[in-house]
């Protein structure tokens, strides 16, 4: 996908991570969305920074460079969700397009689904939409999961 196919994806998401971690619609709500949105959209447009060196969907869109943006706020406490943008960006170009990802880089084998658009086809926006809803889903479905286990553990008095 393209650089404005990424960006709506991340903002789109953002948004409803926002209303999924803090549901109640007020003020609190829009400052978890902006809180996620930054780092989001900065991990969603970073992969494409190897375009200017190295291998474009290799060099940086692979599991060991995702792993790196994963850990990073456990070491040094900052740059929380900026995994979920890259995460989104590898999900958007491996499910969107036709050309797959180096995932394990620098292995050259390239990873994707047998489905997707040319970067360049009018139904980008539709496939990027859809992707997003299927990716807000799971994230629903993740955040639901935990709500219940740490209830289920705070009733139970192991939290």
């Amino acid at each position: 996908m393209n650089r404005k196919e990424h960006v709506l994806n991340a903002v789109l998401l953002s948004i409803g991570l926002g209303y999924i971690i803090n549901p109640t619609g007020d003020l609190e709500t829009f400052r978890t969305v902006v809180a996620v949105s930054v780092p989001v959209v900065l991990g969603a447009l970073f992969p494409d920074v190897d375009t200017a060196f190295g291998k474009h969907r290799k060099t940086l869109h692979n599991l060991p460079v995702l792993a790196l943006f994963y850990v990073f706020p456990m070491v040094f406490g900052n740059l929380y969700y900026v995994w979920i943008g890259v995460l989104t960006h590898y999900a958007l170009d491996m499910l969107g397009s036709k050309r797959g990802l180096a995932l394990f880089y620098p292995y050259e084998t390239e990873f994707g689904a047998p489905f997707g658009v040319p970067v360049t086809s009018q139904l980008a926006t539709v496939v990027t939409v859809v992707v997003t809803v299927v990716e807000l889903a799971l994230a629903t479905i993740l955040v639901y999961n935990q709500l219940i286990v740490h209830t289920a553990a705070v009733a139970v008095g192991l939290r």
